[in-house]
């Protein structure tokens, strides 16, 4: 009997997750802002609504008859999108209102790790007024990094001694927070961490943990890490699930604090089901959590999703059952992601501005395609002010997947740029020595 299953966001990471359910046999139905061209051509239907018009969401999920529903982004999560859906007997793969708190408020996952006392937590200070902040900077031994509460689409964080030069631009950046109400009212002061970043994402149903694939993001926009900070300009994996700088112990430990968390929600009356998004600091004292996000991460999903051929659906079923088992089927391949973005992305980006893709030849070259946040209009795909398209190669180690990825990229057309450096040799090697000097 085929499932109906409701997608919610038209990006990239939900281009994926459509087109891993599609692969499953699912009907697939959904709901987004913006046109986006491949999801419309694999869904059954679609509805174009806010995510967060909670009413208009869940009225096309009856519409379509809806079983189950995967929420991409974490907006509508935050909106309580999940806690409605469940009121109507859909079944959901993302986190109720009050779970989802783990990304939607900083403070409260700081908190929850404190009270908890999980592992990979860093010294912290939370505050809604400039005062109390003013003396926490001023009497911090080291350097800092500037958190707003709430959500700002991955944009909102600032560190000491990479963006801000120094106490004064810290104070500056933490006034601007708390006076323009970015992210909502308070902020959140963090011990910077040294070391290398890594994701790992995991299925939840509450209860039980099923970890992924580990993921390395690219967040600034030009090649070399410089420039400003992005949604993520692509990201890898490696054929044996870890990452060339991580050790299979260094993963185990990262789920091990994300299993620890889990069980904390369910203790304290808020259990956790849907995807969990842990971004980790590789320090010389193991992993540190950098944050927790409720969704699969964006372009982290493209990475996951293309290596888990079959069994998505099974997976999402399980999830929203409470009937989680850990062995989900990945394959033991390596991939390269690089998003193709607007001219201007990252300071202002061109939007409405045409690209072409040579669909065929970019599938005969072996990439995968996920359009993202386009509109599209009379067959015409055009450029937002967001991340346009992410390409994806996959193959026996890194550096044919990222071969594979560039021989994708070659039939993209517009006024558009690529972070190319992404999953080549010279950059992943870097990381490689980075990390082996922190160990000392």
């Amino acid at each position: 009997m085929t499932v109906k299953v409701l997608v919610v966001g038209g990006g990239g990471r939900e281009h994926a997750i459509v087109e891993a359910l599609k692969r499953d046999g699912a009907e697939v139905y959904a709901a987004m802002k913006n046109r986006n061209p491949g999801i419309v051509r694999s869904a059954k239907g679609f509805k174009l609504v806010r995510e967060t018009d909670i009413p208009g969401v869940v009225e096309f999920a009856g519409t379509c008859g809806a079983e189950l529903a995967v929420v991409g982004p974490e907006a509508p999560l935050e909106a309580g999108l999940v806690d409605e859906l469940l009121r109507k007997g859909v079944g959901c793969v993302g986190p109720s209102q009050a779970a989802a708190r783990l990304e939607t408020s900083k403070r409260f996952s700081r908190r929850l790790l404190k009270k908890h006392g999980i592992p990979g937590n860093v010294a912290f200070g939370t505050f809604q007024d400039y005062g109390s902040a003013k003396l926490f900077v001023d009497d911090f031994p080291g350097e800092l990094v500037v958190k707003p509460e709430g959500l700002t689409g991955g944009k909102g964080v600032k560190v000491e001694g990479e963006h801000l030069k120094g106490k004064d631009e810290v104070l500056s950046y933490v006034k601007e927070v708390l006076e323009r109400g970015i992210g909502g009212a308070g902020v959140v002061l963090e011990e910077r961490l040294v070391g290398e970043e890594f994701t790992l994402q995991a299925f939840c149903d509450g209860r039980n943990v099923a970890g992924m694939p580990l993921v390395q993001d690219h967040k600034r926009a030009y090649e070399g890490d410089v420039g400003p900070n992005t949604g993520g300009m692509g990201s890898y994996t490696d054929v044996d699930h870890l990452l060339p700088f991580v050790t299979g112990e260094e993963r185990d430990r990262a789920l091990d604090i994300m299993q620890r968390t889990v069980q904390a929600m369910r203790d304290d009356g808020s259990p956790y089901g849907g995807i969990l998004y842990g971004q980790f600091m590789l320090t010389r004292d193991g992993p540190k959590v950098i944050e927790f996000n409720a969704r699969f991460g964006d372009p982290e999903a493209m990475n996951v999703l293309t290596l888990l051929q079959n069994g998505f659906l099974d997976v999402c079923e399980r999830v929203a059952e409470g009937r989680l088992v850990d062995d989900v089927p990945f394959l033991d391949k390596a991939t390269v992601c690089k998003y193709v973005v607007p001219s201007g992305y990252g300071t202002g980006s061109k939007a409405g501005l045409p690209v072409k893709v040579d669909e065929r030849a970019m599938a005969d070259a072996g990439a995968c395609l996920y359009y993202a946040a386009v509109e599209e209009e009379d067959g015409t795909v055009l450029t937002t002010s967001s991340r346009t398209l992410g390409v994806v190669g996959m193959a026996d180690s890194i550096e044919a997947a990222e071969a594979v990825c560039e021989a994708g990229l070659v039939h993209v057309q517009g006024d558009v740029f690529v972070r190319h450096d992404i999953g080549r040799r010279e950059l992943v090697q870097r990381r490689v020595e980075h990390m082996r000097q922190v160990r000392g």
